[in-house]
């Protein structure tokens, strides 16, 4: 599950996204997204580890990353004994449901375009590496993309707000400007959107996505899906999700989150009945 909001404990979200690119930390919180925010009870450690034992995580790696996450203030330990059980803390429940509602939405284009850009030019001192850095990470999770330095493209002008409030967070309002409109004559759109966006990139990946989950799963539909949801969820922020008219023809984008929503819907209730087994047997 995707994490969409900064606090200060945790860090920005597209931080957080970087770190759990792969691995335990990453899986548990895709079954925390999937099945503990859906339940909305404690879950005992011993659950948990097996759950991500399903996916291919032992049990040392499964016990960290419980620790890390808590850590991180998503999930917070409530003691009986010798035995451990795991509540969604309340900025971790807000942070699972915002996602969800991120991921699911997402449908790798925009269907409807007025045609209008949402244009920022900002500038970072090149000796401020760190700053540019924490920049460039936050306006491509906004879907923005730059095809030359200092300057930001973005078809959706709703995220001006959210792009507004980044440069406030970064402390760039003095060295920044936006503007909303519609492209001029001079230049050719396709080009700066391939500067903007490395989308044969994108596309490679989606491709890969549809080759790995083309064939539906007759068991081991909680895994299957864990694994779906946690390879798709990275998508929001790779992909700017253009407009269909400046995307290339036969894009696999398309193709990839219509098999994302057919799988999920397919799987979801023996993976949630699975779930309960698995947390029934540890009561």
């Amino acid at each position: 599950m995707f994490y969409t909001r900064t606090t200060q404990r945790q860090g920005s979200v597209e931080d957080q996204v970087r770190r759990r690119a792969n691995g335990a930390p990453s899986l548990l919180l895709t079954v925390l997204g999937e099945f503990v925010l859906p339940a909305g009870r404690p879950v005992w450690t011993a659950a948990l580890v097996r759950a991500l034992a399903e996916v291919g995580v032992e049990e040392k790696s499964a016990r960290q990353a419980l620790a890390r996450t808590a850590d991180e203030g998503i999930l917070a330990p409530d003691r009986a004994g010798r035995r451990v059980r795991w509540s969604l803390t309340g900025s971790g429940r807000t942070l699972l449901t915002e996602g969800a509602a991120r991921i699911y939405g997402f449908t790798a284009g925009m269907p409807d375009w007025d045609g209008r850009w949402l244009i920022l030019s900002v500038t970072v001192p090149e000796r401020e590496r760190q700053l540019r850095h924490r920049l460039r990470t936050r306006l491509t999770w906004a879907g923005l993309g730059t095809p030359t330095p200092g300057l930001w493209i973005g078809p959706d002008t709703t995220k001006q707000p959210e792009v507004a409030a980044i440069i406030a967070e970064l402390g760039l309002r003095d060295s920044a400007f936006s503007y909303v409109g519609r492209a001029g004559d001079i230049g050719d759109m396709r080009r700066i959107v391939a500067q903007a966006w490395d989308l044969d990139e994108v596309a490679r990946r989606y491709r890969g996505f549809l080759a790995r989950f083309a064939s539906p799963a007759r068991n081991g539909a909680f895994p299957r899906q864990v694994r779906l949801v946690q390879e798709w969820r990275h998508f929001p922020f790779l992909d700017p999700s253009l407009p269909h008219e400046l995307l290339p023809k036969r894009w696999p984008g398309t193709r990839a989150a219509d098999l994302f929503h057919r799988r999920r819907a397919a799987w979801h209730a023996a993976a949630q009945a699975h779930w309960s087994s698995l947390t029934n047997d540890d009561a």
